[in-house]
């Protein structure tokens, strides 16, 4: 499908250097992704957000969900001669994906539900190539929650950080204080694991330091 927006960035280093090689396309308009890319020192040279559908499958179990979600973005992304970098993070508790919270009920439902409980956080990440070659990469980290009060959660839904979020939380902000441990990718719960998208690229032969 066509992208629904784009936004042209100037690219990193020196002007000439970089002219020579195939730029990097950010598929997402997450600030958060963005973000996580510089500490890799990089810059896109554009970003686009791809319209897919992203109702998950019947039965599909999460981790296939989140492949399939960044998969489908890295296509639906049209930047000939660029890699393209796509990414999917899904909250999910057993079997069951979490929604992505648009309102304060879902937000509420869902962190009563990961209450006290531990959950997985799939980041799925895609490398289309300029060649067309796909590359993917998965990222699971497990998590628990504190036993939450009634005020807690009432408390984290009044600071709106819910808004947006897959599982009702964003781990960059106060829910980290709520947040009793964390077993694997940090970056991976924010939006982007930088370990696997380091290795996605240099295994597609983009120059990354």
């Amino acid at each position: 499908m066509a992208p629904v927006s784009t936004e042209t960035l100037p690219l990193a280093g020196d002007e000439t250097a970089d002219s020579a090689a195939p730029p990097l396309v950010l598929a997402s308009a997450s600030p958060r992704r963005r973000e996580l890319l510089l500490r890799l020192g990089l810059i896109p040279a554009a970003i686009q957000s791809a319209d897919i559908d992203e109702t998950p499958a019947p039965r599909e179990l999460p981790q296939d969900y989140a492949r399939r979600m960044a998969r489908e973005k890295a296509l639906a992304v049209h930047a000939a001669g660029a890699f393209v970098l796509a990414g999917d993070t899904v909250v999910a508790c057993g079997r069951r994906i979490l929604p992505k919270a648009e309102d304060q009920a879902t937000a509420r439902a869902c962190l009563a539900l990961l209450s006290g409980r531990r959950h997985r956080v799939l980041s799925a990440i895609a490398l289309r190539a300029p060649d067309g070659s796909l590359r993917e990469r998965l990222s699971e980290t497990v998590v628990r929650f504190k036993p939450l009060s009634r005020g807690e959660i009432d408390g984290y839904i009044a600071g709106g950080e819910w808004d947006g979020k897959a599982g009702g939380y964003a781990i960059q902000g106060s829910a980290e204080g709520l947040i009793a441990w964390i077993s694997g990718s940090h970056s991976g719960v924010v939006g982007l694991p930088l370990f696997e998208t380091r290795a996605l690229l240099k295994a597609a032969g983009f120059a990354i330091a």
